[in-house]
């Protein structure tokens, strides 16, 4: 039987869209008999000054000027399509778009996976014009639903949650093409993981209490600050810190090592991030969908570190409604919240429960089973 040939397409602004894409390709190849899955960052086939605006401005503005972006993004989410900036922004993307149709026709794909509203939304006007003709669907990110991830013409959607599928039927897509599967993880995040065998292999102590503090893909924050305030204002955990792919906050934390030992352990960018929580009973993050997701499969309490306002902020409002996560505002903030989880065990151990309910680790494979039964 022929391969069913799917087609994911991502962008790269912020590391969230990519990664879900990839875990959707990584369930494929679980199934490589099955299908034949290409993964294209949109980024990739537009011109260097429209790849300036959505990946290094992105960072830089939700970093340096977060309430700037904050109001971009609820502003954006109450244009009106028929607005003359909605308009220009729409012309920019379709002059970017040539080369990706391009590649886009020639893999010739069964279904077409968006990662990101950008390729959605220039699909939908191919769509339009009967220039495409394969099933376009739409996997939404965050624990909440932009306007600009809602277009015409495609085959269905996939939500993180029930309140973000009830959004969905409000924005005006209709129910059956609706499917609440959750964010796509990776397969790693399925596995039964047991904490006396992966803590070793990071030089931890599996016996005692032990808090992993993740800095996004970027390794973005003053890690090294907030790790000196915990360590040193309460004793009797061990903290591990994912600095990405930042190397001077990666080289700031090893220097720390020394002040703490056997206390502190940090970890620079690593594929095995599934291996670092089940050594966790407590996980200190940005509220990004694909990381909070991670954290709810493994069923590990939260404390949210100062979202950007826009997707963060509501992926922070929807973790603090369910029950599994607390929130901080500064190193202060962090430190108290730190020490109340900590002395309450209880209340850790029913937010631990929490989150292992709201899990939903097959969601790639629940993705790709709905697209390809729709073939």
């Amino acid at each position: 039987m022929r391969k069913k040939k799917i087609l994911l397409l991502s962008v790269s602004a912020g590391a969230g869209h990519q990664r879900a894409a990839e875990a959707i390709r990584s369930a494929a190849l679980l199934n490589d008999s099955q299908f034949d899955v290409l993964h294209l960052d949109a980024m990739q086939f537009v011109t260097a000054g429209f790849r300036k605006i959505y990946t290094d401005f992105y960072i830089k503005l939700v970093n340096k000027a977060p309430a700037l972006w904050g109001y971009l993004y609820h502003a954006s989410n109450e244009a009106q399509s028929d607005s003359t900036t909605e308009k220009l922004r729409r012309a920019l993307e379709r002059l970017n778009a040539r080369s990706l149709l391009k590649a886009i026709e020639e893999f010739q794909a069964d279904a077409i996976i968006c990662t990101h509203f950008l390729p959605a939304e220039m699909l939908s006007r191919e769509i339009r014009k009967q220039r495409l003709h394969c099933p376009v669907w739409v996997q939404v990110t965050d624990f909440d639903l932009h306007r600009m991830w809602v277009h015409e013409h495609m085959t269905g959607y996939f939500a993180a949650s029930e309140e973000v599928a009830d959004r969905m039927l409000e924005n005006g897509i209709p129910v059956e093409k609706i499917h609440v599967t959750g964010i796509p993880i990776m397969p790693a995040f399925q596995q039964k993981l047991e904490r006396t065998a992966c803590a070793p292999e990071f030089g931890l102590r599996a016996d005692i209490t032990t808090i992993l503090l993740m800095g996004g893909g970027a390794g973005l924050g003053g890690l090294d600050q907030v790790a000196a305030r915990l360590l040193s204002q309460q004793a009797g955990f061990q903290l591990i810190v994912m600095a990405g792919k930042n190397a001077t906050a990666l080289q700031a934390l090893q220097t720390l090592v020394p002040r703490y030992p056997s206390r502190l352990f940090p970890q620079g960018f690593t594929n095995q991030v599934e291996r670092l929580m089940a050594c966790s009973d407590l996980v200190i993050t940005k509220p990004g969908g694909l990381t909070t997701s991670e954290c709810l499969a493994l069923g590990l309490p939260m404390i949210v570190n100062s979202p950007i306002p826009g997707q963060e902020e509501r992926n922070a409002d929807y973790l603090l409604e369910q029950g599994v996560a607390l929130k901080a505002y500064d190193d202060i903030s962090l430190a108290y919240r730190v020490k109340r989880l900590l002395d309450d065990t209880a209340r850790l151990s029913a937010m631990h429960s929490r989150a292992k309910a709201l899990g939903k680790p097959d969601a790639a494979a629940r993705v790709l089973a709905t697209v390809t039964a729709a073939l």
